[in-house]
């Protein structure tokens, strides 16, 4: 990320924040990014966009976002249900289980509340895709209608994903150049809430970026 910010001109900061399972417990990992958002805005600028590790520290990450500008490029396991209800303060009950209706809901409160083009996700959840796509693909090799491959698996994750669009590549290890078709890195393109996606499957990543250490 950081090599790839460089070469493209973006300055790149990193910034720690306590551990949720440290002595401060997700309460008070939560409030250290709830007060040093705003900081961290007025230090680097509002055009400032945020990828943060921990799971617990998106939904305020987000709620200050939201509140006082800069950019969440996605979550590191990327699902709309990922800290954007409690962060937008919506109940999502009825529109359980359906992801189309999810995003919908999610982007009119983002809309409302003028974040609009600034906040990103998948639109399928990675967990939900991940349990489902895996599982279709494995009916499909025991059935015979389908191989052990990239194309296989990306059609399988296409079926309960649509609209959405999937890139990936088999692992390649950085140590010995050989490529293992058993591991795969795949990725669904990334959806900005107001926007809409964003073709991010549509760019070749160089080779170079393969190669760091």
């Amino acid at each position: 990320m950081e090599a790839a910010c460089n070469d493209i001109g973006l300055k790149f900061h990193f910034e720690t924040a306590p551990d949720p399972v440290s002595d401060v417990g997700v309460a008070g990992a939560q409030q250290f990014i709830l007060e040093k958002v705003p900081a961290w805005l007025e230090k680097y600028g509002p055009n400032t966009a945020f990828f943060c590790t921990n799971d617990a520290h998106t939904e305020p990450l987000l709620r200050q976002i939201v509140a006082h500008g800069g950019y969440f490029v996605e979550a590191d396991l990327p699902s709309p249900l990922m800290g954007y209800p409690g962060a937008l303060g919506i109940d999502l009950s009825a529109e359980k289980g359906d992801f189309q209706a999810i995003v919908k809901k999610i982007e009119e409160a983002i809309i409302q509340k003028g974040a609009s083009g600034r906040l990103g996700t998948w639109a399928y959840s990675y967990g939900y895709t991940n349990s489902a796509g895996l599982v279709e693909l494995a009916r499909r090799v025991i059935d015979g209608e389908a191989q052990l491959d990239l194309e296989s698996l990306t059609a399988a994750f296409k079926k309960y994903t649509p609209g959405a669009r999937w890139n990936g590549s088999y692992y390649i290890d950085i140590n010995t150049g050989i490529e293992n078709r058993r591991h795969v890195l795949l990725y669904q393109d990334t959806y900005v809430f107001g926007k809409g996606f964003l073709g991010l499957t549509n760019v070749q990543v160089p080779d170079k970026y393969l190669n760091i250490r």
